[in-house]
């Protein structure tokens, strides 16, 4: 089923065919493209147009990757014929296949291809071409050209990203991955290839095209400093003249390898080099051998390249150090290591670098790019999904519970999702930095529901994680909820104990009549200065209204403590998923009896296809704002990613202040336990139109959903669930409890959702 996780989950000929222009050769070294468009040939038709070669007569020959289903286009030019005759062939080769999209690997390729109305156009930059040896001089002008034409543009490193991110408005930045159950067959201990097993140990290696990139003075240098190693060389060598390579007797030039043997030879390696040189065609690399050294359990020594830097700094597998003497010093202190240092931190880090993940990433956008494209707004289209036994609508906590529950009992589930993504607001993902956010605002697990988390524990290990916020007020940063400290700071007194705070708090307090409005509930409690400072402003900003328009209840969740518990939550169980909200919900979703299907709209299903429907959407929508729009307020959320390693203080900092904007900021690397030299922050901004995310609490709001819910009640063969379609906030594990209540009602097989199949694992907090 995770292979359904791109959107819309279709087959070949529902899906435009691609067309891949690279420089790259399909039969060379499996590479960035090569992961990519194999991906992509499992959902629609994938034309890998190389550069041309010549021939005695102008063609396309065609060849089929037996393993990938990828169709190989080499054109064949005759003498004298060129980018017009490459137009011909490449009209004939799109005849007949309807709209197509293009992903660029090279602008050299575009001269030929820029006729062509493409329904999106992709660029990928992997490398800086123009860099690069023997490059033709007017790259630079065709890139410049493509970038401007394209509807979405990738970078594979974040030296490229930051170099060209003020090109284009819509640029991404994916360093390669790893296909890591490839190299994770090195550590079985493979039998040694036939031409390395005569070779001598320690060995050090190196796979990968052998170029101008690589120091060839470096290698030599080593194998002459230490005639006892055996230096493995595998790749083949491009743009180097053969006199040019280091020789001496311990040093192996094996050659060009295919891709499945590698692991065979990683696994028999002592440590593995990325010997690049520092030059121009290096300066924007990022290398896709330090994850395949690292899945295969090898120590890497590498050159300072920009993006090893600044990727790998902090994993104490992979060493990087300047100059030839560091360099050989450091594949000694490597050969001494009885195992990797850090295996945690590298685990983490290649979890977070799944070819699989990139390309549902790259997909979704290249989906997007394509709707927008020559449309505003583009047309309602029927999706042909196959028939279930359940429509789920949604694929967020809610939605996810359901389909699992009812997928479990041995029905048929489709879920759908009109976001490009599963999860719902839960959604977390890396940013160009490779830190891991949660795109719409921090969403941080607690709950008090044993059966909850033994539920949720299901699909996830956990990290332990407890929240701290603390509120900017009159240029102090106190705790929030106010508590003993907060208000031995803010008024200057002493407050020794839970009982001084209390009797301290009582004399704050004013009277209130009717405690009815949030505001009456505050200043009945902490009185009008505390009120005014930490409450009013906030409040007016996160709901567009005064507090004494909404109900107590708005306040009442946030608490006044005596003591000096600075946690925001007290529940029982205060933890993070360990890879986070995303992972958890594929596995959640990743049952034979899931199809999942995201950037589709419920009702683009025909109803004929299903038979219950379970709706997670707004009720209001679902029955077409008969009676009036339901009233939400929305978020904007501004990301940034800051050059240090650490921001604030604590997870989120709140806003109070009515004359600031936002709310509140939050920094993701406290929560999620991530360590990384750079930072990513999260500002929100309330509104009153977009996504809906609060139900607005007030008798006029409360009074219109009753109307719904009597609809909902009568709405035969439908489920109404989660906060939308209950008009109702809920924290996370209320949503959760809710699905699992309501799967049990439904489908009395689902009873033994609290039991867990596993331990529930709390795993150790990892080093920020």
């Amino acid at each position: 089923m995770r292979d359904n996780l791109m959107t819309g989950s279709k087959q070949n000929n529902e899906l435009p065919p691609i067309f891949c222009f690279s420089h790259l050769r399909w039969n060379s070294v499996f590479q960035r493209p090569h992961h990519l468009m194999s991906r992509f040939a499992r959902a629609r038709d994938v034309y890998f147009v190389e550069e041309p070669v010549p021939g005695p007569e102008s063609t396309i020959r065609i060849e089929t990757c037996s393993r990938t289903g990828v169709r190989v286009c080499v054109p064949v030019l005759a003498q004298g014929e060129g980018d017009e005759t490459m137009r011909r062939m490449l009209d004939g080769l799109l005849a007949g296949k309807g709209e197509a999209a293009a992903w660029y690997y090279t602008p050299a390729m575009r001269s030929w291809s820029a006729h062509v109305t493409w329904r999106a156009l992709a660029y990928d930059v992997m490398d800086e071409l123009s860099a690069f040896r023997f490059a033709r001089a007017d790259l630079p002008e065709l890139e410049r050209r493509l970038i401007a034409e394209a509807d979405v543009v990738f970078t594979g490193g974040r030296s490229l990203y930051e170099a060209k991110k003020h090109l284009h408005a819509n640029i991404h930045c994916f360093p390669s991955g790893v296909d890591r159950a490839h190299f994770a067959q090195a550590l079985a201990g493979l039998p040694d290839p036939a031409d390395q097993a005569e070779i001598m140990r320690p060995r050090l290696g190196y796979f990968g095209v052998i170029d101008e990139r690589l120091d060839l003075d470096l290698i030599g240098a080593l194998a002459e400093a230490r005639p006892d190693w055996q230096v493995v060389m595998i790749g083949p060598v491009v743009k180097v003249r053969d006199e040019d390579l280091p020789r001496g007797a311990n040093i192996h030039w094996l050659g060009g390898r295919d891709y499945k043997t590698l692991p065979s030879y990683l696994s028999n390696w002592d440590v593995a080099l990325m010997p690049f040189a520092l030059n121009e065609a290096t300066r924007f690399i990022s290398p896709t051998k330090a994850p395949e050294y690292l899945a295969g359990g090898k120590p890497v020594v590498s050159t300072p390249v920009a993006d090893v830097v600044t990727r790998y700094e902090g994993i104490g597998a992979v060493e990087v150090v300047k100059g030839h003497e560091a360099f050989i010093a450091a594949c000694e202190r490597t050969l001494s290591w009885k195992a990797l240092p850090d295996q945690s931190k590298v685990d983490q880090l290649l979890d977070t670098m799944s070819w699989d993940g990139i390309h549902a990433a790259m997909a979704a956008l290249l989906h997007r790019a394509a709707q927008r494209h020559g449309a505003a707004a583009p047309a309602l289209r029927v999706v042909s999904a196959k028939a279930a036994d359940y429509l789920v609508v949604g694929a967020g906590f809610a939605g996810a519970v359901m389909a699992e529950r009812i997928a479990s009992a041995g029905h048929r589930v489709l879920v759908v999702d009109r976001r490009d993504h599963i999860a719902g607001n839960a959604y977390d993902h890396q940013d160009a930095a490779g830190i891991l956010i949660h795109k719409y605002g921090p969403h941080i697990f607690h709950t008090n529901s044993d059966e909850v988390l033994a539920y949720l524990s299901r699909f996830t290990q956990w990290r332990p994680y407890e929240h701290r916020v603390l509120a900017e007020v009159e240029g102090q940063l106190l705790p929030m909820p106010i508590n003993r400290t907060t208000l031995s700071r803010l008024f200057e007194v002493d407050l020794p104990d839970d009982a001084a705070a209390e009797a301290f708090l009582k004399s704050l307090a004013e009277p209130v009549g009717e405690v009815k409005t949030a505001k009456d509930f505050v200043i009945s409690a902490v009185g009008r200065r505390l009120y005014e400072l930490f409450f009013e402003g906030y409040t007016r900003k996160q709901w567009g209204l005064d507090p004494s328009q909404l109900d107590r209840s708005v306040t009442a969740r946030v608490p006044t403590r005596t003591s000096a518990d600075d946690r925001y939550f007290t529940d029982k169980h205060q933890c993070m998923p360990l890879h986070g909200y995303t992972r958890m919900f594929e596995n959640m979703l990743d049952h034979r009896n899931i199809t999942v299907m995201t950037g589709v709209d419920f009702r683009e299903v025909p109803r004929a296809n299903f038979g219950h429907l379970v709706y997670t959407g707004p009720v209001d929508a679902y029955f077409d704002h008969r009676y009036g729009r339901l009233p939400y307020r929305s978020l904007r959320f501004e990301h940034e990613t800051v050059g240090q390693e650490w921001a604030l203080p604590v997870g989120t900092v709140n806003q109070p202040s009515a004359d600031v904007p936002f709310t509140r900021t939050t920094e993701f690397k406290h929560l999620t336990g991530q360590s990384h030299r750079m930072s990513s922050l999260c500002r929100e901004f309330p509104m009153s139109e977009g996504d809906p995310y609060y139900p607005i609490p007030n008798p006029e709001n409360a009074a219109l959903y009753k109307r719904y819910e009597a609809l909902a009640d009568a709405e035969k063969g439908v489920t109404f669930l989660g906060r939308l379609g209950t008009y109702r906030y809920m924290n996370m594990d209320q949503v959760v409890g809710q699905a699992l209540a309501t799967a049990r009602r439904l489908i009395p097989a689902t009873r033994d959702a609290g039991a867990p199949r596993t331990v529930i694992q709390v795993a150790a907090p990892q080093k920020a």
